[in-house]
């Protein structure tokens, strides 16, 4: 990871950094790792949302290896770092588009407002800087808000955007396109999907009618379903990871926002729960700023080593 990317990380998880150092004050200072000391730290990591499981697994560890000594500071924190990172290290796999499938199809998930369609744009972008051609779906026709800014991040990396009228039949745009992406041999297509959770039944409905209809052409697609997070939601992203594996066969995740959130624990809860790929992290608006992430360095910013 690139220097100025980990600044960057560095700098966006610093909300969690403060919440999980200030939950910590007291078993940083303390000289003894004792059963208190190891009490306090597994409250403040279940406070930082990493979560009871893994909560538990670090300090089934430390007590195996560190109970009773004297720690420094700089100690606890280096051996949470190493902890975290180990946890992240399985999951931590950047998303590749397979060249061999021309295209590799993508299907596009998760609630409203986490960021999918700004995700989809990021990709495009990122593809398009590699030399490789995207097309754009805007299948949320719903919100023609999200049709607008897929067709703004079209424009702006160059990839073809797919859309419909207001409220179109999401499926036969996604049939058209992949119609279009084979004939024109794309690398991508890419499907931004509804994603309104407070009507379940008819959002599973529509997602597996997508994907039905797609393979009418092409019964490998989609080759990807990614679902894209929110940081800020904390927990409740364990649940929405259960409620899209529920409808669709969630094949990786996407953390957003992790600069406007104090949860950045929530990746590593995510990792531990689900062992599902976290292909990238979000860390502000620009293209640059969503990245394939280096657990140690994600460990390292998540505790506050520089």
């Amino acid at each position: 990871m690139a220097l100025g990317f980990f600044s960057r990380l560095k700098e966006g998880l610093s909300r969690s950094t403060q919440k999980l150092t200030q939950n910590l004050g007291s078993v940083l200072t303390r000289k003894k790792l004792d059963e208190e000391a190891l009490q306090e730290l597994e409250d403040a990591l279940v406070a930082a949302d990493f979560g009871t499981e893994v909560a538990a697994r670090v300090i089934a560890n430390f007590r195996r290896s560190r109970f009773g000594r004297e720690v420094t500071d700089e100690e606890v924190r280096t051996a949470l770092a190493e902890e975290i990172a180990e946890i992240l290290r399985p999951v931590a796999q950047p998303f590749e588009p397979d060249p061999k499938l021309k295209p590799h199809v993508v299907l596009v998930v998760g609630v409203n407002g986490t960021g999918k369609t700004t995700t989809i744009g990021k990709l495009a972008q990122s593809y398009a800087e590699q030399g490789k051609r995207a097309i754009l779906v805007a299948g949320d026709t719903f919100r023609a808000a999200a049709v607008e800014q897929l067709q703004v991040w079209g424009e702006r990396t160059g990839a073809p955007v797919i859309k419909g009228p207001p409220n179109a039949d999401a499926a036969g745009l996604a049939f058209d396109a992949l119609t279009r992406a084979r004939t024109e041999g794309a690398d991508v297509l890419l499907v931004d999907t509804a994603g309104r959770l407070h009507n379940k039944s008819a959002l599973m409905e529509e997602l597996r009618k997508i994907i039905r209809v797609m393979r009418k052409q092409d019964e490998a697609v989609p080759h990807s379903v990614l679902l894209v997070l929110d940081a800020t939601t904390g927990q409740n992203a364990l649940q929405q990871v259960n409620v899209f594996k529920e409808m669709v066969d969630v094949t990786g995740l996407i953390v957003t926002k992790l600069d406007g959130s104090a949860r950045g624990g929530i990746v590593v809860a995510l990792a531990q729960e689900f062992g599902l790929p976290v292909h990238a992290v979000g860390v502000g608006e620009k293209a640059t700023d969503l990245r394939p992430f280096d657990p140690m360095d994600y460990a390292r910013g998540l505790v506050g080593i520089a």
